[in-house]
């Protein structure tokens, strides 16, 4: 296979072809974190490396008490929400840590942006609007040209969930209890740039 300019010609057949973002929404419960982790085995499996961040519920027997942030890279991971945090942040009965959010949540995407074939980010939501180093890393990562996945509220309404549903290069999917089995496959199919 000959070259141009040091490309090769499959490389030059791929310039100009943007990496898929998709944004998975969907009601609280649905399973998007799920369809996500399912799409993360899937994308490894396949060979591709993976970094961001995944939103975990804290349970206490059948009962949520927290919710947990884990760098899927390091596997470190942090409880920022629980019902036992004093904070005038708040996501439904949980009171919010930001400091232990962007602990664990900067760093992870950080190094995402130059090791990940593959950046996920769980949940553009409420909480995420109140820290600032989050929303700027965001809005970084979502310039490069490397595939994304993010899961947002579906009802969401802060600036940061808007910016990602206006953008064009982001696909919208929604997850719901009937799709949520197949789209994972989906997901991996369109990120390769197969129209499914």
């Amino acid at each position: 296979m000959g070259s141009f300019y040091g490309l090769s010609f499959d490389e030059i057949q791929g310039v100009g072809r943007m990496k898929v973002k998709i944004s998975l929404a969907g009601l609280p419960g649905v399973g998007k974190t799920q369809t996500l982790m399912k799409t993360i085995d899937i994308l490894e499996k396949e060979g591709n490396v993976v970094g961001g961040i995944l939103t975990e519920k804290v349970m206490d027997g059948k009962e949520s008490v927290g919710l947990k942030v884990l760098d899927w890279h390091s596997k470190t991971s942090i409880i920022f929400a629980h019902k036992s945090i004093n904070s005038r942040i708040r996501i439904g009965k949980f009171g919010v840590d930001l400091k232990a959010f962007d602990q664990v949540a900067v760093p992870a995407i950080e190094w995402s942006k130059d090791n990940a074939d593959v950046i996920v980010i769980d949940e553009v939501g409420k909480i995420e609007q109140e820290s600032k180093p989050y929303t700027e890393i965001v809005k970084e990562v979502l310039e490069l040209d490397k595939m994304m996945i993010l899961t947002l509220h579906k009802k969401g309404r802060n600036p940061l969930l808007q910016e990602v549903k206006k953008r064009d290069d982001v696909r919208s999917l929604e997850v719901t209890q009937i799709n949520r089995t197949l789209l994972p496959y989906k997901i991996a199919q369109l990120l390769k740039g197969e129209e499914v």
